[in-house]
């Protein structure tokens, strides 16, 4: 685990722990969104010479919290609260800044898109299976 992994996890307790059920989700929202981007992907843009290259990645977070109260339980009154979340980032390309200015530059994936792939498929099937009438006669 990073150092700037652990502040965050020491935040995220602190956080948890000083806050009421709305400011958790608050402080959970600003904790993610400031260490979700290209920068925790990548790290910093890499400079030489008359080039400079800054990584483009996208990236998703999601988090969710909740509580409730209960006071009918048998044992007494009782509580509860939770949290969590998540992050994805995906590299989508970089830009690169030179001395005839700047330039985005895609990473394209080197295979299909599996989506692609299945609409391929079922299209190919829909086409053959309209042809076979076609080919009994």
């Amino acid at each position: 685990m990073t150092t700037e992994q652990a502040n965050a996890m020491d935040e995220a307790r602190q956080a948890v722990s000083s806050a009421t059920a709305d400011r958790l989700l608050e402080r959970l929202a600003e904790l993610v969104s400031a260490r979700a981007g290209a920068h925790a992907v990548f790290g910093e843009p890499v400079r030489q010479d008359n080039f400079t290259v800054i990584s483009v990645a996208r990236v998703r977070w999601v988090f969710g919290g909740g509580g409730g109260h209960a006071d009918g339980h048998p044992s007494g009154p009782a509580s509860g609260s939770g949290g969590g979340g998540g992050v994805a980032a995906d590299p989508i390309g970089y830009i690169e800044i030179g001395p005839d200015g700047a330039t985005f530059r895609p990473i394209r994936e080197p295979y299909p898109s599996p989506l692609l792939l299945i609409a391929a498929g079922l299209t190919v099937a829909i086409v053959i299976r309209s042809l076979a009438p076609l080919t009994r006669r």
